[in-house]
């Protein structure tokens, strides 16, 4: 019997390390140990996001890119050294459009002058996602903190998680569900695509060599759009520089026009056209564009603070960084 009751105590300590992994976040984390920290997150971004907007859209953009590739834990952040021996998901395809590292970084370093070492810079990036969106006039979302930061990023990963803008349903759907979101998730993430640009290689092939044959285009892509993109937008399969917003006309503007456009088939992204593939994301998508757009609001902070909790390591894992871009 003996045996049977050490092995219980060793599921337990076993589901106790499972738990801690996953973790519990919550509101106000920093009250004691920090107490100004949401303040002086908060302030920052109210002084210098007017100056610059579009960061909102980049740094919302950020945590997504962190969420998806080893939890929120700020991964994205770390720079390629000596130390890690490896390339970092920074220089990873899918994050060599990413900005606001230096954002980041001087938030950091302002909370650090307030309290060394103790707020992560998984929360930082977090809190300022929410707060730079909210400054643009979009929707407030709550952000529980507790999040450590982790000490392991892979540019490898980074291409294999985040799921990329030519993605199909099927691959959306498998990324999703292997961070724990469903279906509704996707739809009202994608919504994020309602504000912020894009760089022509993230959907040129459906302008140019759609089947691997150029001169080909993506059928599900709405003509008079296409030939819109290619007369001014990306003038050659080559462009790799010109900037084409997301949801023409209302880029800066947190709305449902991004929802309607995916509908007309004048979604940017070959990623964006595969949520009409589905009869659950395209009746999903229905809904969003009769209701309110405070409905929207509403559905888009669940589906943010569910992101914000993928694989969050918290208690005694990762660490708290004293420079956000290196490990202690």
């Amino acid at each position: 019997m003996a045996t049977l009751s050490s092995l219980g105590f060793l599921v337990l300590i076993f589901v106790g390390i499972l738990g801690s992994s996953h973790g519990q976040l919550q509101l106000n984390f920093y009250s004691k140990s920090c107490p100004k920290a949401e303040k002086i997150i908060q302030d920052y971004v109210q002084k210098h996001i007017p100056n610059a907007p579009s960061l909102a859209a980049a740094l919302l953009r950020m945590q997504f890119h962190d969420c998806f590739v080893r939890g929120c834990d700020a991964s994205v952040l770390l720079n390629s050294t000596k130390s890690t021996g490896n390339q970092t998901e920074k220089v990873a395809i899918p994050n060599q459009t990413l900005r606001g590292f230096s954002f980041i970084d001087g938030v950091k370093k302002i909370v650090e002058a307030e309290c060394p070492g103790v707020v992560s810079c998984a929360d930082i990036v977090a809190l300022v996602a929410r707060d730079s969106v909210v400054v643009t006039g979009g929707p407030y979302w709550k952000v529980p903190t507790g999040r450590r930061d982790g000490k392991i990023s892979n540019a490898s990963e980074a291409l294999a998680d985040i799921p990329a803008p030519t993605s199909n349903f099927t691959r959306l759907q498998s990324s999703f569900a292997k961070k724990g979101l469903d279906l509704k998730d996707l739809v009202l993430l994608s919504g994020a695509h309602t504000i912020g640009v894009s760089h022509c290689p993230s959907f040129s092939s459906r302008l140019y060599n759609f089947t691997g044959t150029f001169g080909t285009q993506d059928p599900s892509l709405d003509s008079e759009y296409a030939a819109n993109l290619k007369a001014k937008k990306c003038k050659s399969v080559s462009d790799n520089t010109t900037i084409v917003e997301m949801d023409p006309g209302s880029f800066r503007t947190f709305d449902l026009s991004y929802f309607k456009l995916v509908l007309k088939r004048r979604g940017l992204f070959q990623s964006d056209a595969a949520l009409t593939t589905s009869s659950t994301t395209k009746s999903y998508i229905n809904q969003l564009v009769q209701g309110s757009l405070k409905e929207f609001y509403a559905e888009f902070a669940q589906a943010m603070e569910k992101m914000g909790r993928i694989e969050v390591k918290t208690g005694s894992n990762g660490e708290i960084r004293k420079q956000c871009a290196l490990v202690n």
